[in-house]
């Protein structure tokens, strides 16, 4: 489900940014950077020719031969979910069904076709509403600390790829080498996007109460605890509840994801962009990557 709603949030921001006035260079350009944020361009460029709008969000949405699309995420969900049935509540089962049949309904009458960006809403309602219904419903024990855990691992992991694609591209521009990612004019709605992407634009303006900059829109979503889906708060689910569940075989994987957590809690922006967000990022998402295997090897593996 939190994969869904990210996939839907990526595709509504680019959607949104592909709208403004830009050259079609520079628009699909940001066509390719949602393949690219998903590590799935090859895969596409297997079934499509040309990356373009048409073609990314059909392949993304409605593509059951996408494992990463919005239709085989809400499908593993609802499948997943019948797996553990009795684990479930009755809301919880009944709510990732409905949101599964009443997705395909949605599908077949022509929502998708008629206004994506409404789609990509109820998407995010649908998510919002399935994890208010966790939370508000289930018994906290194993069960729906495991289902936290998988939740804040995939939020990290998208909130940097997105973070990482936007800013790879800005220190990668001619006109603006190195670490001058100073952000010019025309790129205001753009870095709104990416706020918006992440329920953050209001955030932002409670927080800094100054124009957009990039540097800013990075402190946010990687150091800022109190911001619901940086890094840092992602991390700190991802503690709790693994300390929640720990047990003989995960004291290493507690260990890595207590040493992540502390790096983004003490760490400082101005430093990190010293260093290179892009090497940061991609070290974070690795980091990230290693904690979910320990996690299946700790908890789900047959010893």
């Amino acid at each position: 489900m939190e994969r869904a709603e990210n996939t839907a949030r990526l595709l509504d921001v680019s959607y949104q940014s592909a709208l403004l006035p830009q050259p079609v260079e520079r628009a699909e350009a940001g066509w390719a950077g949602v393949l690219g944020i998903s590590e799935l361009t090859p895969r596409f460029l297997a079934r499509h020719d040309r990356i373009d709008a048409r073609n990314v969000l059909e392949f993304m949405v409605r593509d059951a031969a996408n494992t990463s699309s919005i239709v085989s995420c809400l499908r593993a969900a609802r499948e997943n979910a019948r797996a553990v049935r009795g684990t479930l509540t009755t809301e919880l089962w009944e709510t990732t069904n409905q949101t599964w049949l009443e997705f395909n309904r949605l599908l077949r009458e022509g929502a998708f076709d008629r206004d994506p960006p409404a789609l990509f809403e109820w998407v995010k309602f649908r998510s919002h509403l399935s994890r208010g219904v966790t939370v508000g419903t289930m018994l906290q024990d194993e069960a729906l600390h495991f289902i936290r855990i998988g939740t804040f691992l995939e939020r990290a992991d998208n909130t940097a790829r997105l973070l990482d694609v936007r800013f790879h591209a800005l220190e990668s521009t001619p006109e603006r080498p190195g670490d001058d990612i100073a952000a010019p004019e025309d790129d205001f709605y753009h870095w709104s996007a990416i706020l918006r992407s992440v329920s953050a634009f209001e955030i932002y303006r409670k927080v800094y109460r100054n124009v957009i900059r990039p540097e800013k829109v990075a402190e946010l979503l990687v150091l800022r605890a109190d911001m619901p889906r940086s890094l840092a708060a992602s991390l700190n689910e991802v503690v709790a509840n693994l300390d929640a569940v720990a047990n003989e075989q995960s004291h290493e994987t507690r260990r890595r994801a207590g040493r992540l957590q502390a790096d983004l809690r003490f760490g400082r922006i101005d430093e990190i962009l010293a260093g290179g967000l892009h090497g940061f990022l991609t070290r974070f998402l690795e980091r990230v990557s290693a904690i979910g295997a320990g996690i299946s090897r700790d908890f789900l593996v047959a010893a």
